[in-house]
């Protein structure tokens, strides 16, 4: 067939925009780099999007952005990230887990998690996981903390926490509120070069922390543990209010969502009970949507369900969130600032 018997057929979802090549140099900025994945496809082109809508939520000052944190992020190193997004004002209601709070406060008084290994090289992986445990040290992945942080982590607890608030029972979030004045107060005290972390980045900037599944930490056991003895104890319906309010007075709203399992939920979850929905969402994960769970839904999903408008900006991310969340988030504050 000849050039001119070719007639180009309809296109629906075709556009000219073809695909370029990344190129990459020594002494690119994140900017640089963000720059060329949005040449590229596949995760590139994703990754690249997840930049450009999360910085147009920075950018907003009418978006309230609700940041949802899962995954063992404190213990692998993503700590400072939020803490600074809180304090920088790019987040405005936290919702995580009791593990990640109950890693940033050993942090926030002194304690450290250290690089260790997967696996051995002489041991089989339960050989290796029952000489840790001989040696009173807790793996997570290549991560190792010892096991007396956990044992200070609890007096601190005991001593500058539970004794303040008393024989009172109060919410989730006014008992996170207090676990960062006191991560603070010691960090502070104590002279501790780690930074204070994000409990007391968000106490200090007036950011609620919710944690609707904290029985499920050491943070939560110890709190239960106090209940046994005290009237101290936990409302996790009295969070429900103030949560919900956040997102019906908001102008727009965005959200964040590391990870998956109750913090993702929780974050979405908002939006059922306003007359509104979503503006923004970016999901970085690594769970796929073909079992039906929620870590794995994707965002158009929850379109289905109110919680995203129909003309949101959304995008999924299917990667190691300790390798995307800095990338989006240097790439995002480059664009807004």
């Amino acid at each position: 067939m000849s050039d001119d018997d070719y007639e180009e057929p309809d296109r629906e979802e075709f556009h000219h925009d073809p695909v370029e090549h990344a190129s990459v140099s020594a002494g690119m900025s994140v900017a640089d780099l963000a720059e060329q994945y949005g040449k590229a496809g596949i995760g590139a082109a994703d990754l690249s999007e997840a930049i450009d809508v999360t910085g147009e939520m920075f950018a907003s000052d009418e978006t309230t952005v609700f940041l949802g944190l899962a995954g063992a992020m404190v213990p692998a190193g993503m700590r400072q990230i939020v803490a600074d997004l809180i304090r920088d004002g790019y987040v405005d209601a936290l919702v995580t887990t009791g593990a990640n709070l109950t890693h940033d406060s050993i942090e926030a008084i002194g304690g450290k998690h250290h690089h260790g290994a997967a696996e051995h090289d002489k041991l089989s992986e339960r050989e290796f996981d029952e000489q840790l445990r001989d040696e009173e040290v807790d793996r997570i992945y290549n991560v190792y903390l010892p096991q007396e942080h956990f044992a200070l982590f609890e007096n601190h607890l005991r001593e500058e926490v539970f004794d303040e608030i008393g024989e009172e029972v109060v919410s989730i979030a006014e008992f996170t509120n207090e676990l960062g004045r006191a991560n603070s107060e010691v960090n502070d005290r104590e002279d501790i070069d780690e930074d204070p972390g994000i409990a007391a980045a968000a106490y200090a900037n007036d950011v609620p922390v919710y944690v609707p599944a904290i029985q499920d930490s050491v943070l939560g056991l110890q709190a239960w543990l106090r209940s046994q003895v005290t009237g101290f104890s936990l409302d996790a319906l009295k969070d429900m209010s103030p949560l919900n309010d956040i997102a019906y007075e908001a102008e727009s709203t965005g959200a964040i969502v590391v990870g998956g399992g109750v913090p993702k939920n929780y974050v979405l979850q908002t939006m059922l009970v306003t007359p509104d929905a979503y503006d923004y969402a970016v999901q970085l994960t690594m769970d796929p949507p073909q079992t039906g769970g929620l870590s794995g839904a994707t965002l158009e999903e929850a379109r289905s369900w109110g919680k995203l408008k129909r003309d949101a900006r959304n995008v999924s991310v299917y990667a190691d969130a300790t390798i995307t969340l800095p990338l989006v988030v240097a790439g995002a504050l480059d664009q807004a600032e």
